[in-house]
């Protein structure tokens, strides 16, 4: 795979896939602007070569055709701020309007175009729609690794048109720090699940039970566990039917000799709201109409020792619902201790998603050695999946 730095952008039009896919406010204002920054030294290399930059990007879920609150036209003043210059705006992804601003865009000028998705072609990969794309640049670059686990039009077709086609810095980082947390890993290495549910995460669970020393399991997938134990969960969430699945991983981990920890205790409310009564309680004795939503003080303190000192991690998923202050202290801690491995000379990828969102949202963004971008991509790339955004670069 051509990577970016092996090719010379000066005097050419380069199409970029980034992935523009943020969280807009009810001003439409942006409220993590993580991903436009992760793009920045690819467009600026771009540009201090002389080429010209034209951005496409997806951005929500639009049902097909225009949607206001999902228009791109809303970040052209954040990233003519961020990069210093107008950005220029086509007011439609593909035709006559977008043909003639890329035509007449000269070295050093960036447009953005409007939302791929506004047209059901691109999620459904058309040819047709992705060879319109294709005629607005010399050189194609994806750096939307985000999207990568994806088959659409402008992520996997559009490059069967170019002739040069290459990875971005952010594609080449997310894929790079993967193989880090895959091969040739220093030990101790420690992956910590957490999220909501165990189907979401089956298969990369699987997978590194042939990797791993130790597997930490929080969030709300962790009582689905106990369940299969035996233990008595009250209202917590559970997946009744992966039970047997949740009995399988444990038995699989034993065979393997792998130290699996699951939360000793919970942080448990009566209600599923920040202001609910709460109270510590033990994970095989949840009394009835009292939920689990956050790792209790036990467990913090088991996670924290193994984390801080393993020489690899890897993080998926929080531990509890962090999204309501009392109950954001499994996260906050797991996130520390991740942080204290790093600083002890320790390797750690959080894996996307909303592990991403808790770690920059504590400010510990740059204390760690690497925040994918990824989410699903980066869990497919683990999980030992071809990725068809990927592929269509080779």
């Amino acid at each position: 795979m051509k990577t970016i730095d092996q090719y010379n952008f000066d005097n050419k039009k380069a199409l970029i896939r980034v992935d523009f896919n943020v969280p807009l406010n009810d001003r439409y204002e942006v409220t993590d602007d993580t991903r436009i920054k992760a793009t920045i030294p690819t467009i600026q290399k771009i540009l201090m070569e002389g080429g010209a930059v034209i951005l496409m990007s997806h951005l929500g879920r639009p049902k097909g055709g225009y949607e206001e609150k999902y228009s791109l036209k809303h970040l052209v003043k954040p990233l003519s701020e961020v990069f210093g210059r107008q950005v220029k705006f086509a007011e439609d992804c593909i035709g006559e309007q977008a043909e003639k601003l890329a035509s007449q865009l000269k070295p050093s000028e960036i447009l953005l175009l409007e939302n791929l998705r506004f047209y059901k072609e691109e999620e459904k990969g058309d040819v047709e729609f992705a060879k319109k794309l294709a005629r607005l640049g010399d050189v194609y670059v994806n750096d939307a690794f985000g999207t990568a686990h994806r088959a659409h039009a402008s992520t996997a077709v559009i490059s069967q048109f170019f002739k040069d086609k290459v990875c971005g810095y952010v594609m080449q980082a997310e894929l790079d720090n993967a193989k880090k947390v895959l091969d040739n890993v220093e030990r101790p290495y420690t992956a910590i699940m957490g999220g909501a549910k165990i189907s979401d995460k089956i298969l990369i669970i699987e997978r590194l039970l042939d990797k791993v020393d130790n597997l930490l399991i929080g969030g709300g997938m962790s009582y689905t566990f106990f369940k299969a134990m035996g233990g008595n969960i009250g209202s917590s969430l559970v997946e009744a039917d992966k039970l047997d699945l949740a009995k399988s991983l444990i038995e699989k981990a034993k065979s393997k000799n792998i130290n699996l920890m699951l939360p000793a205790d919970s942080v448990i409310a009566d209600a599923f709201k920040n202001e609910a009564n709460q109270k510590v309680a033990d994970n095989q004795h949840i009394p009835d109409g009292w939920m689990g939503l956050d790792i209790g003080p036990k467990a913090i303190e088991a996670f924290s020792k193994v984390i801080e000192n393993s020489k690899t991690v890897l993080w998926n998923g929080p531990m509890g619902v962090f999204e309501m202050p009392n109950f954001a202290k499994g996260t906050e801690s797991a996130a520390k201790a991740v942080v204290k491995a790093t600083q002890n000379g320790g390797f750690s990828l959080i894996g996307g998603g909303d592990s991403a969102a808790a770690v920059n949202q504590l400010g510990f963004g740059d204390d760690v050695s690497y925040v994918s971008t990824g989410g699903g991509a980066l869990l497919e790339y683990m999980e030992g999946k071809e990725l068809p955004g990927v592929k269509a670069l080779e």
